[in-house]
């Protein structure tokens, strides 16, 4: 569903228990489906009593997943982390996260920028690695002749950007390309209020430095690196067992990294960097066999994903969905005549507890929010506030593609400016809520449901 629609808009905030999930279309029709790593699912707190420990952490369960490793990263508890490294001879501090901090008598570290220096623990012992033992020693034992779904969410890579020996110095920093975004820091500042806001704040704002800059992609890279090997076991394990060619898979993330494009860190805003994210779909069906290894460059969104899973397991995809089922890419390698052409996002970044956002921009909560639509040439973001105060941005991606110019306020683009804000309108109009809208209650028939396969 999209953010208008679920409006579980941060964590901590609760997703309306009214809501089906994935999971819970699984498991009504036979499935029991496994969660390994987390989902980070705040509970509806009207389902729950006031001492019900779910009411005190945003890391909960999606409805419907059975979880059989679900501890936050720092758990040194039954199954956490941290027990796992000192069962296999780690000295681990009470917050096993305490590991990351930087190892600097490391030799070369002196030499190199600041995320370049390993961690306090061996490639063996990571987050992901700990995870995916677990996740394996299931399968052998569980995944035999019964059908089985796992979500499996690994939260590396993943601040705090930092990488064990061996991975710590895989790619040079020196080898980075360039940045995207203004080339001045004051420059990219100067775009907008919330670029200035982000920018200006420690942590999300990138380093000043130009070899820390390029050092914390580099070790970015090397976090990816070390999840696509601890991947590569997962995938080895279906091929040995026999079931690579009975599973689904499907790889996404939920957001991407600004890596220093934009003078900026971490996952916010209108950036594309922080919505542009790997989508890899394998379909074991014999009908997807020849458009495999095909790159789709239409636009898929997340929402997409839920109705792929659902209608490759059978499973008739509930009205409220605002996605589309992504077999024609997978079985005829083309997109439907009436895909669309254009991306959306939103981002709400209201401060329920500390207010920031609200204080620094001179906004109320409920106009901490932004609404984007992509096409191949036009970019357009759309504010929930008065344009004095947070205005909105055009650009030109032919023109522009490192988006450095807001063309919203040049009367030259009027019309263009128009034309985005009112097709933004009538996208936000067509998906709003739907769960019952497509019900009728006839008197012959009873209930009636519609569906739009077109969504």
């Amino acid at each position: 569903m999209y953010a208008q629609n679920h409006r579980s808009v941060l964590n901590g905030t609760p997703l309306d228990d009214r809501f089906t999930t994935v999971a819970r279309e699984a498991r009504s029709a036979g499935w029991d489906p496994k969660l390994f790593g987390y989902t980070d699912t705040s509970a509806d707190p009207r389902t729950l009593l006031d001492d019900d420990p779910r009411l005190r952490t945003y890391e909960g369960i999606l409805p419907g997943f059975d979880p059989v490793l679900n501890d936050p990263e720092e758990s040194a508890g039954s199954l956490g982390w941290g027990r796992w490294m000192a069962s296999k001879g780690v000295d681990v501090p009470a917050k096993p996260r305490d590991l990351y901090v930087p190892d600097r008598s490391f030799p070369g570290a002196s030499d190199h920028g600041d995320t370049w220096a390993p961690t306090r623990f061996a490639a063996e012992h990571t987050e992901t690695a700990f995870l995916m033992e677990h996740l394996l020693a299931w399968l052998e034992q569980h995944a035999g002749d019964a059908p089985w779904f796992v979500h499996a969410s690994f939260i590396r890579p993943h601040p705090p950007y930092r990488n064990p020996v061996g991975y710590h110095d895989r790619y040079p920093a020196d080898a980075i390309g360039g940045f995207r975004g203004h080339a001045d820091r004051e420059a990219e500042k100067s775009m907008h209020p919330l670029a200035a806001m982000a920018v200006g704040i420690p942590g999300v704002g990138c380093p000043t430095d130009e070899r820390d800059r390029r050092q914390l992609v580099a070790t970015y890279y090397g976090m990816m690196a070390e999840v696509d090997d601890q991947l590569a076991r997962l995938f080895d394990w279906l091929e040995r067992s026999g079931q690579a060619d009975d599973t689904l898979v499907v790889l996404t993330s939920d957001h991407g990294d600004q890596m220093g494009d934009h003078w900026l860190v971490e996952k916010l805003g209108y950036w594309d960097e922080s919505y542009h994210v790997p989508l890899i779909v394998r379909d074991p069906r014999p009908e997807a066999a020849g458009t495999r290894g095909t790159v789709v460059r239409s636009f898929t969104e997340h929402v997409d994903v839920m109705p792929t899973i659902l209608s490759c397991m059978g499973i008739d995809v509930p009205l409220q969905c605002d996605g589309r089922d992504l077999a024609p890419f997978l079985h005829d390698g083309v997109a439907p005549a009436d895909w669309r052409t254009e991306c959306h996002w939103e981002w709400d970044f209201r401060s329920p507890e500390s207010h920031l956002a609200e204080d620094l921009l001179g906004v109320t909560m409920e106009q901490c929010c932004l609404n984007v639509v992509r096409g191949e040439r036009w970019k357009y973001v759309q504010f929930a506030t008065d344009p004095d105060v947070l205005p909105p941005l055009l650009f030109d991606l032919e023109a522009d593609p490192q988006q450095t110019v807001n063309l919203a306020g040049d009367r030259a683009h009027d019309v263009d400016r128009a034309d985005a804000a009112a097709h933004l309108l009538s996208w936000r109009m067509r998906h709003d809520e739907r769960t019952l809208t497509g019900h009728f209650l006839s008197p012959d028939k009873g209930v009636v449901v519609r569906r739009d396969p077109r969504r």
